[in-house]
């Protein structure tokens, strides 16, 4: 069993030794108690006070770098069981002044659902961790599920109701499908299917006003926004329905390593052409790490046609029999997730616990990187300190959905999405900034070759990095709010701002980097 970390250790014993100053004695926040207590059980409500409190926090933090005796820490934690707990938190929190912060419970890179960069912020956070119910209507190929369900959850539950539907969304089991539909979510059936937002069919939501809304109640403007918009700036969404899609009972899948040595900078380079123009069955994704690159590949179909494809598109990879396998869909996503087919399904229900402190950040990528550029990003992996890459091919179904459909806005023109990440478990600041460091030197020496005007990453791989907001006559700057916003969304950013405008015009839901109302929108046209 591992250790718990040294930092987590910390970390509690200042949450019970006082050393973190929270102010539970301030009239607003006794106020908000006192009108949570009124809707909600008590043992739902944790406060600093409260034995659980610091295990409560820590349940679902997946990036320990915001476990720190130094990041401010709500006032209290909700751990609503019920959509009133939820309409109760939101209704309290907006009458006596205290935000919140909702987690559904995955991986959160930069910590917005549980944490806070303003010191002066009296927040609490709606934990959706016990909504995590799946329920799956094979015949009508549709599911229901709730935010604090994993991804894992949702992909066992509806391979266990069927062999032949499936979920396009992420390879991470872990990830919080609330957070995950927010932002988008891309996975091994992105380039057949598109993306998990783009089948989604309504949603549960409770909105700025504490009122419980569906697709119909809310309107076209605020679905369009929460599919892709980022989560936490429009209400809190409490489950989803699912268009579940159809599999071959068989899938193909293959991985193969090719070492530097093994002219792992010619495949990569050559994949990055080769791989978004295949068939839209198929995907080939890359893992660069140390000194070898990884090739992982699904297919919709038999080992007999995904190797005739690989020698019709790719020969120089060099696949051969051996090294395919025949699985079903669900036996992929433990392949994909734990690099084996044999390992249990029931894998894919466990949660984890957080053990490393993490940095990412992305790009896209619209044209070739040179091979000199793959040759000398080595040098950046041999380090020490080095992290991974992880390439992850459009094309297909992603290239022929409009970029206005949902607000996630890289479809046509983007080969694919390029994830610098790191993660460690070492302690203190010295590690901390080593790493960061590795990070956000390698995406500096990446700009050239990346998308420009504006330079894009994926919302879902939040970076604080791209900026932050700043308020304005108590509401977050539409104008500050775009130099990263428009990063993420592009031309899509001025339309959720809009929608934030109608639907929260007094900015309740926000954090660091949420959608500002766009000002002047009374009026604003969407089509």
């Amino acid at each position: 069993m591992a250790r718990t970390p040294r930092i987590v250790l910390l970390f509690v014993l200042c949450i019970l030794s006082g050393c973190i100053s929270i102010s539970s004695a301030s009239s607003a926040t006794d106020e908000f108690l006192s009108c949570l207590a009124t809707d909600i059980p008590p043992h739902l409500v944790q406060t600093p006070a409260s034995p659980s409190y610091a295990a409560a926090l820590l349940s679902t933090v997946r990036n320990l770098r915001f476990a720190t005796p130094g990041t401010p820490q709500p006032v209290a934690i909700v751990a609503a069981a019920d959509p009133a707990h939820a309409q109760a938190a939101v209704r309290c929190g907006r009458r006596h002044g205290v935000r919140l912060r909702v987690r559904s419970g995955g991986h959160d890179y930069e910590g917005l659902s549980y944490a806070s960069l303003d010191r002066r912020e009296s927040f609490a956070v709606l934990d959706l961790a016990a909504l995590r119910d799946v329920r799956v209507d094979a015949a009508r190929a549709e599911a229901w599920v709730g935010s604090g369900a994993t991804v894992g959850e949702l992909y066992y539950a509806v391979g266990a109701a069927s062999r032949t539907l499936a979920f396009p969304a992420g390879v991470c089991p872990t990830v919080g499908i609330g957070g995950h539909l927010s932002g988008g979510g891309f996975g091994t059936l992105m380039r057949r299917y598109g993306l998990a937002a783009d089948n989604v069919l309504d949603a549960l939501l409770v909105d700025a006003d504490g009122r419980l809304q569906n697709k119909t109640t809310m309107g076209e403007d605020l679905f369009w926004a929460i599919r892709g918009g980022g989560g936490e700036s429009f209400g809190v969404v409490l489950s989803w329905k699912l268009r579940l899609v159809p599999v071959p009972e068989t899938v193909a899948v293959f991985t193969v390593r090719r070492s530097r040595n093994q002219s792992a900078s010619d495949l990569i380079t050559k994949w990055q052409e080769i791989s978004p123009a295949l068939p839209r069955d198929v995907i080939l994704r890359v893992t660069i790490q140390r000194q070898h690159a990884q090739f992982a590949a699904m297919f919709l179909g038999r080992c007999s046609r995904l190797l005739r494809m690989m020698r019709a598109h790719f020969p120089d990879l060099g696949v051969t029999r051996p090294d395919c396998e025949e699985i079903n869909w669900i036996q992929s996503t433990v392949y994909f997730a734990f690099h084996s087919s044999s390992k249990p399904l029931e894998l894919l229900l466990d949660r984890g616990k957080p053990d490393e402190l993490v940095k990412a950040t992305s790009d896209y990528v619209q044209e070739p990187i040179p091979r000199h550029v793959w040759e000398r990003t080595w040098s950046w992996l041999e380090k020490p300190e080095a992290g991974l890459l992880i390439l992850d091919p459009y094309g297909g179904m992603m290239g022929s959905i409009s970029p206005s459909a949902t607000p996630f806005p890289h479809r046509k023109g983007n080969l694919y999405n390029l994830q610098y990440y790191s993660s460690w478990s070492e302690n203190g600041t010295a590690a901390l900034e080593k790493h960061m460091s590795w990070v956000r030197g390698l995406y500096k020496e990446m700009e050239p070759y990346v998308s420009k005007n504006p330079r894009t990453g994926y919302v879902n791989y939040r970076d604080l990095d791209l900026g932050t907001n700043e308020l304005e006559n108590g509401v977050t700057s539409y104008t500050k709010a775009r130099v990263w916003g428009e990063k993420y969304f592009k031309g899509n950013f001025e339309r959720l701002a809009a929608v934030k405008a109608m639907v929260d015009p007094d900015d309740f839901f926000r954090n660091e980097q949420s959608i500002p109302p766009l000002p002047g929108a009374k009026g604003w046209n969407s089509v």
